[in-house]
């Protein structure tokens, strides 16, 4: 089991973070007895690892576990493990990103609004999380749409991840710690300077969830299923996906 453990470790070592920043959905384990017996070969052969959830897969014999923010299929006798995604290719259900959007939102619902930078409209009809940063230029025209998201009653929801050095890390700083946060990003996603300031705030952990939902580049856009849409997308379109994904769940 030597081997095993080296790939298996691995695997997950990039995506787990400090305890106080790992955000996973609530434990919960199979009543299936090959599911308890992954559960013993696992604490067994992987004492230090954390496992979230083990649960049965939709191909019998192979299990569903999630550490982190990872998500990977293995036997009852963790013998076998498989990295990758698990799609019905007769419904076209990709089972794995169903798994990892719940993962998003229980990270995301941790952080908490108060936690990020909002825009609302007077009326809610929706919510959608963005990861951006204040000087890439997709995420600037994303921006450039916001009052076209209000129209539609769409909240958004910022959470940072500056890329780009020092200076990137310490104007974001800057908008959060400004008395009106929402009028600072918007001169700040037009290019202008704003004041310098400094005080406590989250866009470390802003950095740390961005990674842990596996966000690689900005904008990235959370919708409410808990789907990531890496890049831009045009208001237009994302409105329509969104009332789309809403209809399907309501009828």
């Amino acid at each position: 089991m030597g081997l095993f453990r080296v790939v298996f470790s691995s695997v997950f070592s990039r995506f787990l973070l400090p305890l106080s920043l790992v955000v996973v959905v609530t434990p919960a384990f199979s009543a299936d007895d090959g599911a308890n017996t992954l559960k013993k070969a696992l604490a067994k052969n992987l004492p230090n690892i954390e496992i979230s959830q083990i649960s049965e897969s939709a191909i019998p014999g192979l299990y569903q576990v999630i550490v982190g923010a990872q998500v990977v299929y293995m036997d009852k006798n963790a013998r076998y493990m498989i990295d990758g995604d698990l799609v019905d290719l007769s419904t076209r259900e990709n089972h794995t990103e169903k798994a990892k959007s719940t993962i998003r939102l229980a990270a995301i619902n941790a952080l908490g609004e108060a936690n990020m930078l909002v825009y609302t409209p007077k009326k809610v009809d929706h919510t959608i999380t963005v990861v951006t940063d204040i000087d890439c230029p997709y995420c600037r025209r994303l921006h450039s749409e916001m009052d076209e998201y209000m129209k539609n009653n769409v909240k958004v929801r910022y959470i940072f991840m500056p890329l780009k050095g020092k200076s990137d890390f310490e104007t974001t700083v800057s908008v959060w710690c400004a008395k009106d946060r929402n009028n600072a990003l918007d001169l700040a996603k037009s290019g202008a300077d704003i004041e310098a300031l400094s005080c406590d705030n989250p866009i470390q952990d802003h950095l740390a969830l961005a990674r842990q939902i596996g966000v690689g580049g900005t904008p990235a856009i959370i919708l409410e299923s808990g789907e990531l849409l890496p890049g831009y997308v045009p208001v237009a379109k994302l409105v329509q996906e969104i009332n789309k994904q809403h209809a399907a769940l309501t009828n």
